[in-house]
């Protein structure tokens, strides 16, 4: 019985420590995870990136959860990353660097997202680092434009599909 018991334990571990390895990100050093909840409003974030030394953040998304990130530096070394921890490659589904300084989305599926601010390490060794900001904001559904209705048939002009009969 207690052997059945470990080996349940077991397979369960095992079942279950992908999805949990999955969610964990891996940090460089000396940076410093923190564990965010999705903001009922908007949701700023203030710090300092220097070389991967600083904070990184996770957030937890739902599907169909509707957001907009902000992210300003006044360096123009400093940029934001985010990705999907649950994504099995390392590529982020957002940069800065590529993308903008606005990243608005409506999650498609429920997942977890790192957040990491980072300083760029091709820029010049100038300077302590950068400071930055990140504004978290939800976003109300956007009402999706209706289709019209079709306007009633008007008679008296001919169909560009189908010509009249004479």
């Amino acid at each position: 019985m207690k052997k059945l018991k470990l080996m349940a334990m077991a397979i369960a571990a095992v079942a279950i420590a992908p999805a949990v390895m999955a969610q964990t990100p891996e940090l460089q050093r000396g940076e410093r995870l923190e564990k965010l909840q999705f903001p009922a409003a908007t949701m700023e974030l203030k710090g300092w990136t220097k070389f991967g030394n600083g904070k990184v953040y996770t957030l937890p998304v739902k599907a169909g959860q509707h957001v907009k990130i902000d992210f300003s530096t006044k360096s123009q070394f400093a940029f934001l990353a985010i990705f999907d921890l649950a994504a099995p490659d390392d590529e982020a589904i957002f940069g800065t660097d590529e993308d903008g300084q606005t990243f608005q989305t409506t999650v498609k599926q429920d997942a977890t997202w790192l957040l990491r601010p980072y300083y760029s390490k091709a820029s010049p060794r100038r300077g302590l680092g950068a400071p930055y900001s990140i504004l978290v904001e939800p976003q109300a559904a956007s009402a999706a434009p209706a289709t019209p209705a079709p306007a009633p048939a008007d008679d008296s002009k001919p169909s560009p599909l189908f010509p009249s009969r004479k």
